[in-house]
């Protein structure tokens, strides 16, 4: 399992970062390879990826949820991976966002990448994509106010 941590500071306030990072089916506009996301309910996501020339799918679940906090999920099948994206305030402004990834790279392909870091790069690069989005719309596409506790808290 490869861990991934990337920061990136957004020129919005901390609502509006958060707001859109909870519109999971924005994703594909500024995540490389993600084709397509539907929120099948409040914690689960189904997943349709692009990497090394293959599709493939998989479900997630939305383990830990706090407004201008967190978001945290695990994969349930598909790629092995869990991660967080939290978002602190840095002024009425100025929001930071880092994204942690845990990831098990699967075949030669992703192992190679996981080994150049390949995969930090692209999610620097994704972070990079939404910082564009956010700022140059100036305000999110939607939001999902509502609180998901880590389990067994």
């Amino acid at each position: 399992m490869s861990t991934v941590t990337e920061t990136i500071d957004v020129e919005t306030d901390v609502t509006t970062a958060y707001n859109q990072w909870t519109q999971f089916e924005t994703f594909p506009q500024f995540m490389e390879g993600v084709d397509e996301i539907r929120q099948l309910d409040d914690t689960h996501t189904h997943w349709k990826i692009s990497v090394g020339g293959q599709t493939r799918e998989f479900d997630a679940t939305i383990t830990e949820q706090h407004p201008e906090e967190r978001v945290a999920w695990k994969s349930d099948s598909g790629p092995n991976h869990a991660g967080v994206v939290t978002f602190h305030r840095l002024d009425d402004r100025h929001t930071r966002v880092t994204a942690q990834l845990d990831i098990a790279p699967e075949g030669f392909v992703e192992n190679v990448a996981d080994k150049l870091g390949i995969l930090d790069r692209r999610v620097m690069a994704d972070l990079s994509r939404f910082k564009t989005f956010i700022e140059e719309r100036g305000r999110e596409t939607g939001a999902w106010r509502g609180d998901v506790e880590r389990p067994g808290s």
